[in-house]
């Protein structure tokens, strides 16, 4: 976030704050304005690169070039599938990217949707889609692990 030249960012009159400053923000200031701007920034960044990958790979794709050689063909269309999964697991994140900022709008967002507790700067830094603090993560892969699903 923010320029090479320790330029600020603003954004609808909010100066977006650094990391370091969101880190050094007390927790009495959670979710703040500065904050959510924080994460909204980070977000529709996000947002706009997957937006243009999907973009890169359709034009990609459409390049139809003639290959004579089936090795080289081959090659090609492995190179093809990889993309696609690629894009398919970035499709599966931009929709939680766009989830994380509808609860960003609805003053949901960076709170355990399980328990109501805070997520927590550092995990949201981390991971600006989590949903679930770190504790309840780890409570789900547990029980995940133990009964499955």
């Amino acid at each position: 976030m923010g320029s090479q030249t320790g330029e600020k960012i603003v954004v609808d009159g909010i100066t977006i704050p650094t990391q370091a400053e969101l880190l050094n923000m007390p927790e009495s200031d959670y979710m703040n304005e500065a904050q959510q701007a924080f994460f909204k920034h980070l977000l529709k960044e996000r947002e706009a690169q997957l937006r243009s990958n999907a973009g890169e790979t359709a034009e990609h794709l459409r390049e139809n070039s003639i290959v004579p050689d089936p090795a080289d063909r081959a090659t090609i269309e492995e190179e093809h599938a990889l993309e696609l999964r690629t894009r398919d697991r970035e499709r599966k994140l931009l929709k939680k990217v766009q989830e994380a900022l509808r609860r960003l709008e609805n003053g949901e967002y960076g709170w355990c949707e399980e328990t109501g507790d805070p997520i927590g700067i550092p995990r949201l830094l981390a991971r600006p889609t989590a949903t679930l603090s770190l504790e309840a993560q780890q409570r789900r892969e547990l029980r995940q692990k133990l009964y499955g699903n």
